[in-house]
């Protein structure tokens, strides 16, 4: 199925589960790692309905979101119509985000810093989508992404990255089945390892430059303790070489 239906078919529960409030440990450590953003140009890659882009944008970055899901990018763009803050939001495959909108007329990426907040893992097509990220960054430039730990196992109504039934090592899209996987067993996942996320950036001239695994928000753990017990999010910046 391709990942713009995936979306579609759940833009307004995926709005409605995710706000603005960006206190949770994975965004605030994922914000924290991009530094300072006054002036920054940004790109907010699998931008879904603009959270994270909107986080961007009140902190100061000039941002541009891109996004497969039009249900999503509609609902972006009706926030920035609401309450404007000069975000240009690009409906398209991130894969194959064009050129002109992502380099300058010497072919040297125009963006200061590329960010995916727990998109990589919709992506199907990952090499495509590291590609676009290196070749949209300026050289110096930072990439910073979150994603669902590859090694978290799950716990007790909680998927983990890879099927119940299944290996860590096999890699794959997949479609949860725990009853707390809320949005996952609704779109599905692309389970990949850890050493598959690093090496496909450093193939791509992003050098691994720092990673977290934040603890989930106690509110969470309280109520999936055996869970909680494994590592649940990572959190990674790279430099572009």
């Amino acid at each position: 199925m391709p990942n713009a239906a995936r979306y579609d078919d759940v833009a307004g529960f995926y709005a409605a589960g995710w706000s603005d409030d960006v206190d949770d440990p994975a965004s605030v450590r994922l914000l924290d790692l991009l530094g300072p953003l006054e002036g920054r140009r940004v790109l907010d890659v699998a931008c879904g309905h603009g959270r994270i882009s909107r986080a961007l944008a009140r902190r100061g970055a000039a941002v541009v979101g891109v996004d497969l899901s039009s249900a999503l990018i509609e609902k972006a763009w009706a926030a920035e119509r609401e309450t404007p803050v000069g975000i240009r939001y690009v409906h398209a495959d991130a894969t194959e985000f064009g050129p002109s909108d992502a380099t300058g007329p010497d072919g040297v990426g125009v963006f200061d810093a590329v960010v995916c907040a727990f998109g990589l893992s919709d992506i199907d097509d990952l090499e495509g989508a590291v590609a676009t990220v290196a070749r949209t960054l300026s050289p110096g430039g930072v990439f910073a992404c979150s994603i669902l730990h590859p090694c978290f196992p799950g716990g007790q109504g909680v998927s983990g990255s890879w099927p119940g039934d299944a290996r860590y090592h096999g890699e794959g899209w997949w479609r949860a089945d725990g009853e707390r996987s809320t949005l996952r067993r609704q779109v599905g996942a692309n389970h990949r390892t850890l050493s598959t996320y690093v090496n496909t950036l450093r193939r791509h001239g992003l050098w691994l430059d720092e990673m977290d695994e934040p603890e989930p928000a106690q509110e969470w753990a309280a109520t999936r303790p055996d869970a909680a017990r494994f590592p649940v999010f990572l959190v990674m910046r790279c430099v572009r070489r």
